[in-house]
């Protein structure tokens, strides 16, 4: 595996790093400490420019190579934020702040790219800038959108985005990519209902909601199953259900909340249309009324084919050509560096981090003997990418 030794000199360094965010998990937008940590870091490894306060706390730095006349700025992503968790690792770096915790592995992504940051300013061993993007709120603020919004690109004329994020299950050394739709678009649905209330004694009186709700519930399946093609990838989950304030009263209402995933646009809009339709039929058919709202979340994550084969050579010289697998499967899970592939093109790769928790879960932690393949994977990405003459 040809690691490159500086990188593998920094092991412990950016171990140290990555420990220190774990111990201190911000979440959402709220990521100060981080912010300054990474921003006095870029300032202390030479970067030629450090912008910071994009969405709130996130950080730019800017290292110029060799030339930048007539040459491209590639941007490398890592996301900030943790979770609004309690953390039961049991590490003795485990969290110290209740309530949150590093349950994705983005302090790992943190530290890799400090530790890029780092060799990339001391060799400068290429022609054109990098842009290394430290962005908060990944998990559900959009922050990848708000540091768009907040004018991403009209500081910095990136031409390329790439991203990374560690995978649990994959061995470490190992890397997962494909082309087209590799993390799922996000949506949200609302259904309200509306029966008539009554004494449960009395149910004949009623137009139950419950009823009309539970029997929802399971029809809703059948949007997924019996209308999307089965070789199309769709996920229609409901994950709340309210109604009711006393046992002995039947209630005039009933809420249903549930995530949509999909891994293709015109899926996603056969979706959000067959809800449309089928809900307030359906509930009709029970003498009720019904509405649904449904909102859309993070886009589809899509890697455009010449970028994800250029990052796909550039995992295999890091790690070979027989441990990149150009085929991963998509994850339904979602990811708002998708926002950044809508406005350029660019690649999103899984890095290997071996039999370990599950992320979003209270006893994951991302694996430190990964970063010295995350962190060369970035180096080469951006050597291979931009050459030195």
């Amino acid at each position: 595996m040809p690691i490159i030794n500086r990188i593998a000199e920094f092991h412990d360094e950016i171990t140290a790093w990555r420990r220190d965010l774990h111990a201190h998990p911000e979440v959402l937008f709220d990521t100060a400490r981080t912010g300054a940590i990474v921003a006095e870091k870029l300032r202390e490894f030479g970067c030629d420019e450090v912008i910071t306060g994009l969405a709130t706390n996130g950080v730019v730095g800017i290292i110029n190579g060799r030339s930048t006349e007539g040459g491209r700025t590639i941007g490398l992503r890592a996301d900030m934020d943790a979770l609004p968790m309690t953390e039961k690792s049991g590490k003795p770096y485990a969290s110290t702040v209740d309530g949150k915790m590093h349950a994705c592995g983005h302090d790992g992504h943190t530290a890799m790219l400090l530790g890029a940051a780092k060799y990339l300013a001391e060799t400068r061993n290429f022609e054109g800038r990098v842009a290394l993007i430290f962005q908060p709120a990944e998990e559900g603020g959009g922050g990848g959108k708000v540091m768009l919004e907040d004018g991403l690109l009209d500081r910095v004329a990136i031409d390329e985005f790439y991203g990374m994020h560690n995978w649990p299950g994959m061995p470490v050394g190992t890397f997962g990519i494909r082309a087209g739709g590799i993390m799922a678009a996000t949506d949200r649905f609302y259904i309200d209902i509306t029966g008539k209330g009554g004494h449960a004694a009395r149910p004949h009186e009623t137009i139950d909601p419950i009823i009309v709700g539970a029997q929802l519930v399971t029809a809703l399946q059948t949007i997924v199953s019996r209308n999307i093609d089965p070789l199309s990838s769709a996920v229609l989950s409901v994950t709340m259900m309210e109604a009711g304030e006393a046992d002995n009263v039947i209630s005039r209402t009933a809420k249903i909340t549930g995530t949509v995933r999909t891994l293709d646009g015109a899926v996603q809009d056969m979706i959000e249309d067959r809800l449309a339709e089928f809900v307030p039929q359906f509930a009709k058919s029970f003498g009720a009324e019904a509405s649904v709202r449904y909102a859309r979340g993070y886009p589809v994550t899509v890697n455009t084919p010449e970028q994800t084969a250029f990052a796909a050579n550039v995992a295999a010289e890091v790690v070979g050509v027989d441990r990149v697998d150009t085929d991963a499967p998509p994850s339904m899970g979602g990811e708002d560096f998708s926002f950044m592939l809508e406005k350029r093109p660019g690649a999103y790769i899984f890095l290997g981090n071996g039999d370990t928790s599950e992320l979003h879960t209270d006893t994951y932690d991302f694996n430190d003997e990964a970063i010295p393949v995350g962190t060369s994977y970035w180096v080469r990405l951006v050597e291979k990418a931009l050459p030195a003459r």
